[in-house]
């Protein structure tokens, strides 16, 4: 006995509507994507700034009480933000993202 499922073929209005949402996704994405370096920004300064040195063992502690981490999280998110803070090119990154493209040099508009 041979089963097979009939073959889908979606009409235009669908097809635009599926387009629509994986665009959708992608721009989702891409904010995610901004909001979590930015995040990683924050926490390296935070932690270099020792904002967590009061009563909290370390950054990481401090991240997991403030914004409900858990403790393995928190460990890995400050351990990814300390480590892209060693990248080269770091710190022309972060003008860029605070300046705009005015911090970039080979923008003359």
């Amino acid at each position: 006995m041979n089963i097979s499922t009939p073959a889908f073929h979606p009409t235009p209005a669908p097809v635009a509507e599926l387009e629509r949402l994986g665009d959708e996704i992608a721009e989702l994405s891409a904010h995610l994507d901004a909001a979590t370096a930015r995040l990683l920004d924050l926490i390296r300064e935070f932690d270099a700034r020792a904002g967590w040195n009061n009563g909290f063992r370390s950054c990481a502690a401090w991240l997991s009480w403030r914004v409900g981490l858990d403790p393995g999280a928190a460990r890995e998110r400050v351990r990814v933000a300390r480590a892209l803070g060693t990248l080269p090119g770091a710190r022309a990154r972060r003008a860029l993202v605070r300046e705009g493209p005015r911090a970039d040099p080979r923008c003359h508009s």
